[in-house]
């Protein structure tokens, strides 16, 4: 080790070691490490090509005193995803990335450390940097449903619900300009393993709205997606579809009740504002190209 010029990144494809030594870390701000926690999660049930044919690839960063201060995860094709990150862990790590996958796509994580993960990345690799998809994590404080509520109910997907979600999960997808982490199918299998979608139906039956939950992990639940047809928009069934997956997080036992919103939607940061989500940070993908 005297003469590796990376002593700090550990870095494996082993799934079970990458848990082992970042856990505990992820779990000290499970708000912060929301993203590698849920990611982390579903490879641990769905298996490591459950995003795609290539293993996963997993670091932790430790200090001299050998605890972690840091970890990172991608899951090819796909960006890595970083926890945030001092400064200098972000340059050693764009330094021996560079070495051994330089076709890096782009990187993703709090806007801080995905802004210097940039610019190291460019330094190295002779690679242009864009910023892209920019998000804003928000934190439940007190609940506070919209009055009155949208006429209808919500209630759980179920397997009846099938080519619903394949079709609304690929819209969103769309809808946010960003192309879908997994497989339709496999997403809806997923979700619908765990009651991990609930729907906002009208009075006469019709699914208006869905919003889904990851598992609970570490005391938090991120409910990701949220999404209404645009030509159900702006009659609440969205922020009702919302309420009720937050509710049953809290029901569940979760601590912490967290989701992104799109920065450039500013009508869902309202909305989430209104029913009780605070701001936490924001957080930036930025894509690479040569």
């Amino acid at each position: 080790m005297a003469n590796d010029p990376y002593p700090r990144w550990q870095l494996t494809r082993d799934l079970d070691l990458f848990r082992a030594r970042a856990d505990a870390f992820l779990r000290s701000e499970p708000a912060l490490h929301t993203a590698l926690l849920s990611v982390t999660d579903t490879l641990r049930v769905s298996g490591l090509h459950a995003y795609g044919e290539e293993a996963p690839h997993f670091g932790t960063y430790v200090d001299e005193g050998g605890i972690v201060q840091g970890a990172f995860l991608r899951t090819p094709p796909y960006r890595p995803a970083l926890s945030p990150l001092a400064p200098e862990a972000v340059e050693a790590l764009a330094r021996q990335l560079a070495d051994v996958t330089p076709d890096l796509p782009g990187v993703g994580a709090d806007e801080e450390t995905a802004g210097t993960f940039a610019r190291a990345w460019e330094k190295h690799t002779g690679a242009t940097a864009t910023p892209g998809y920019r998000q804003r994590l928000y934190r439940l404080g007190t609940l506070t449903p919209p009055e009155p509520a949208p006429p209808g109910r919500a209630r759980l997907a179920d397997e009846g619900d099938r080519e619903l979600l394949t079709r609304w999960h690929g819209e969103f997808a769309e809808a946010v300009g960003e192309p879908p982490a997994r497989e339709p199918g496999a997403w809806v299998n997923a979700r619908l393993a765990y009651g991990g979608i609930t729907l906002w139906e009208t009075p006469d039956g019709t699914p208006a709205a869905m919003a889904g939950a990851t598992r609970l992990i570490a005391g938090q639940v991120r409910v990701a997606p949220v999404y209404t047809p645009a030509a159900l928009r702006g009659r609440g069934y969205g922020g009702a579809a919302t309420v009720a997956v937050t509710r049953a997080a809290l029901d569940a036992g979760a601590a912490e009740v967290l989701l992104f919103t799109d920065l450039a939607n500013p009508t869902s940061n309202g909305l989430y504002q209104r029913i009780g989500y605070r701001p936490v940070r924001d957080f930036t993908q930025y894509d690479f190209s040569v």
